[in-house]
């Protein structure tokens, strides 16, 4: 190696070590006089109880010359006086395709205690979005593995989807199902503020080991703090970046894009930010088109996301799903009437949209995803002629048609948790049933 590159490394290193003092501790933030360092910094706070690890914090504000910390880990030991000091650099993570296979916290560090493995590369879990001019169109079909996805809501490679879905619909078995079947050479599944006694459900029941061969599982519980949980993330989109850098189609699914912004808020309100809507802080607002705009297609590999969004009591205008549904490329609605039929995937076809769906299918299978839509539409519209027996048959051929059609429809959108079926033999299926086979 060029001696010269050692030399620039040492001309460039800062021999100093710069510390400040905590000043007081209000509610999440940490005041401390000193050191200098930027927003977005990482800070160690040196507890005064000895042996103890330094908590890892980041700068988030200042006030007046004083600068403003938000911890990432428990602060029980801090006090009046304990040294703070600068790292000088952001938050960076290892990652790696050792990394396949294991569940990590947004730290990078790995939840079952192990160690990690060598080999990893640091990065940074902050990165600017790809420039828009070197995105390449989404213009291929990416199979999810869920037939009503692959038939009628087609999913590009690149594409980044919102699932909107009060509690207890069904997201995390979507997802699972999902991680399982789709045609992503690796999976980043990112646990955002669940509860603890759900992570080993889903790993276990939901993602399965097969899954889990294929995936890397970033978990930040609701236990762990605001800074804690945005940076879970962050994390998992950073992983996802470096594995689209290496050429790979990346399959990035997050649960849920709503408790980042619930995050965010905690720490807008903590720095002083004026509460607007609904309670949210502006930073909120601004820090979801810089996470969700990471994601998507670049010139070396694709990253296909998909973001859950939690609808307050079945509230699709609520501010936080208004402003994701505006910035994906896409919507898929789980219906809590059809999750109570016992229909799964519980996914309304007639709220849901595709919007890069014209341009990668060809021109047969969108016809028969049109005509198929038309069917459940027309039944919708009469079906509550048809319930109480009021529609006579003969009265109106496509009402007919629709009628006899619909069983079929609904059993092809229909899919239980284990069933593993290709994008080609959903096609197929679709194309069976409109020429009157039995699906």
């Amino acid at each position: 190696m060029n001696s010269q590159v050692f030399f620039d490394a040492i001309s460039q290193a800062d021999p100093y070590k710069r510390y400040g003092k905590v000043q007081q501790v209000v509610g999440l933030m940490v005041e401390s006089e000193g050191p200098a360092a930027n927003i977005g910094e990482v800070c160690l706070i040196h507890s005064s109880v000895n042996h103890k690890e330094p908590v890892l914090s980041e700068v988030v504000g200042f006030n007046k010359e004083k600068i403003i910390l938000m911890p990432y880990g428990e602060i029980n030991e801090i006090g009046p006086g304990c040294l703070v000091e600068a790292t000088g650099k952001p938050l960076t993570v290892k990652i790696g395709r050792g990394l396949i296979g294991k569940v990590v916290d947004p730290l990078g560090k790995t939840l079952d205690q192990s160690k990690l493995p060598k080999g990893l590369t640091k990065f940074l879990t902050e990165q600017a979005p790809p420039n828009p001019m070197e995105r390449p169109r989404i213009l291929e079909p990416f199979q999810v593995g869920v037939k009503v996805i692959d038939a009628l809501l087609t999913v590009g490679k690149g594409q980044r989807v919102g699932i909107f879905a009060g509690s207890g619909v069904g997201k995390s078995t979507l997802l699972g199902m999902i991680a399982r079947n789709s045609g992503a050479d690796i999976n980043v599944i990112a646990l955002i503020g669940e509860r603890g006694r759900e992570v080993r459900e889903f790993l276990e029941k939901d993602l399965g080991p097969e899954g889990l061969k294929k995936s890397i599982v970033v978990v930040a519980t609701s236990d762990q703090p605001a800074l804690m949980r945005i940076k879970g993330a962050y994390t998992a989109t950073a992983i996802s970046e470096y594995f689209r850098n290496q050429g790979f189609q990346v399959n990035l699914m997050m649960d849920s894009v709503t408790r980042v912004a619930m995050a965010q808020r905690e720490v807008g309100l903590a720095t002083g930010e004026p509460p607007t809507t609904k309670g949210y802080t502006p930073s909120v607002f601004s820090i979801l088109p810089k996470l969700l705009e990471r994601t998507g297609t670049s010139d070396k590999g694709t990253i296909t996301a998909f973001y859950t969004v939690l609808v307050d009591g079945d509230d699709m205008n609520e501010p936080i799903a208004d402003t994701v549904r505006g910035i994906l490329d896409g919507h898929f609605v789980l219906d809590r009437k059809l999750a109570e039929q016992g229909h799964f995937p519980a996914l309304n076809v007639l709220k849901s949209i595709s919007r890069v769906m014209n341009q990668i299918v060809d021109q047969e299978h969108l016809q028969a995803a049109q005509q198929i839509r038309a069917i459940m539409s027309l039944y919708e519209e009469n079906s509550e002629l048809i319930h109480i027996g009021a529609y006579k048959k003969g009265t109106d051929p496509e009402i007919d048609r629709a009628i006899e059609y619909y069983p079929s429809v609904k059993r092809l959108l229909q899919q239980h948790v284990t069933e593993s079926v290709t994008y080609e033999e959903t096609v197929q299926q679709m194309e069976m049933l409109l020429n009157g086979s039995a699906v």
